[in-house]
């Protein structure tokens, strides 16, 4: 990992998610937290039965309740699944979610909710509600990510904003120039390899690998997993390439914490690396 400079990885590192804490689930599992569906199964020894953390069913008494990491571990344990929160469809969301995440990558045009949902088989607000709790998105968000980077990508292979506004896919420039807000700098500059900008850049330790995070004054120019201020440079070639100062590194590690929240462990490693990366520019725009 190249960070430059010594500072202690004990204030930067973003924690992985730990084993099952039974303190922590019997809580979740007291409030019927959807969020860790998909994250541990409760088990009831005086029924043996299994459920979510979300079933609607009156709450056992603790001693009888235990927590497993899934529905497989629970069957082997000589445990059956609940019929009233079927918990075994979890990794049915979980694979609809992962689809949905390639068609998005893939698409060529925006999907409307409505599309996106009717491709994996769900009904569109069930499907955005499982969409939203598996990745901390919206599908229209990642969406709009999805195309911010390809706008992005045109930039640099076009070299001018016009073509790079229909080469990216956009129908005209009014939707195309709100999404570049999120490239830190004019389009422009951007086509034209950060010309004039000062950018800083750090290197964050996280679960997911090193994470490099730029920076211009306007805000989030890039972030990316597994690079270093070499790759920085040669993407923006004609700018100043600094290390970030400390209110940039905080700001940094501010954007990567708010998207390190656990993701459904059902997602690829590339999509859970996506969706990081997402995340994190979704809420260095919105700041």
């Amino acid at each position: 990992m190249v960070d430059g400079d010594a500072r202690p990885a004990s204030s930067t590192t973003i924690k992985a998610p730990a084993a099952i804490d039974p303190d922590a689930a019997w809580a979740a599992f007291t409030r019927r937290d959807r969020a860790c569906d998909g994250r541990f199964v409760v088990t009831v020894s005086s029924t043996r039965i299994y459920c979510r953390p979300s079933c609607a069913a009156r709450r056992p008494r603790r001693e009888h309740v235990g927590f497993l990491r899934d529905g497989a571990a629970a069957r082997a344990a000589g445990y059956r699944a609940c019929l009233r929160c079927l918990p075994d469809d979890v990794a049915r969301d979980a694979a609809a979610v992962t689809r949905a995440l390639t068609l998005l990558d893939e698409a060529e045009r925006p999907l409307s909710l409505t599309e996106l949902a009717a491709a994996v088989g769900y009904a569109p607000h069930h499907f955005q509600r499982l969409f939203t709790r598996a990745t901390r998105l919206s599908p229209a968000a990642y969406a709009r990510d999805r195309r911010t980077l390809r706008a992005a990508a045109a930039l640099r292979a076009e070299g001018k904003v016009t073509a790079a506004i229909y080469a990216a896919g956009y129908t005209g420039p009014s939707r195309f120039y709100a999404d570049a807000t999120a490239l830190g700098m004019a389009p422009a500059a951007w086509a034209n390899g950060g010309t004039g900008e000062r950018v800083g850049w750090c290197v964050l330790p996280t679960p997911l690998g090193p994470l490099l995070v730029a920076q211009t004054e306007r805000g989030l120019c890039h972030v990316g997993f597994d690079e270093d201020a070499p790759a920085l440079a040669e993407l923006l070639p004609a700018a100043t390439v600094r290390q970030a100062d400390d209110r940039e590194r905080s700001r940094a590690l501010r954007w990567a914490e708010s998207a390190s929240l656990p993701l459904d462990a059902a997602l690829t490693e590339a999509q859970r690396r996506a969706v990081s990366l997402a995340g994190i520019r979704v809420r260095a725009r919105i700041e």
